[in-house]
């Protein structure tokens, strides 16, 4: 996959989300961190669809990384739409991708460029742009 220069790229799991800007060139991208923003889980009705009786029991209904999910995608949501972000690939595990995707406001959706479902948070900027790049 292409990353523009300057592109976005927002690497988000149930508990963290990063934003890291591309300062190399399309093929040879370059992440340097640029925001770690503390969310506010707010939207717990996000992970109700999760909600069934064999879930309640077994305590995997994780509503909490959901909700975490739902704030990620409201905060990019206000950056795309103020015009802080104008290109943007999302790297997330896949249920909190499928999560965010319920919540992308229409202008987010234009600038989101890419998508790639694999948990990458805690990895270096070297190896998160390597996944772009392979992709």
């Amino acid at each position: 996959m292409k990353l523009a220069h300057k592109a976005h790229v927002a690497v988000v799991d149930g508990e963290n989300f990063v934003i890291m800007q591309n300062e190399g060139q399309i093929f040879e991208p370059k992440l340097k961190t640029v925001a770690q923003p503390d969310l506010t889980a707010s939207n717990f009705s996000a992970g109700v669809k999760h909600q069934d009786d064999a879930g309640q029991r077994t305590g995997s209904t994780q509503l909490d990384e959901l909700a975490h999910a739902a704030a990620a995608s409201e905060w990019l949501n206000k950056q795309a739409i103020s015009g802080e972000i104008d290109d943007l690939v999302v790297i997330a595990d896949p249920k909190t991708l499928g999560e965010m995707r319920r919540h992308y406001h229409s202008e987010l959706e234009k600038r989101v460029s890419g998508e790639i479902a694999k948990t990458m948070t805690g990895e270096t900027g070297e190896k998160i742009a390597a996944a772009i790049s392979s992709s």
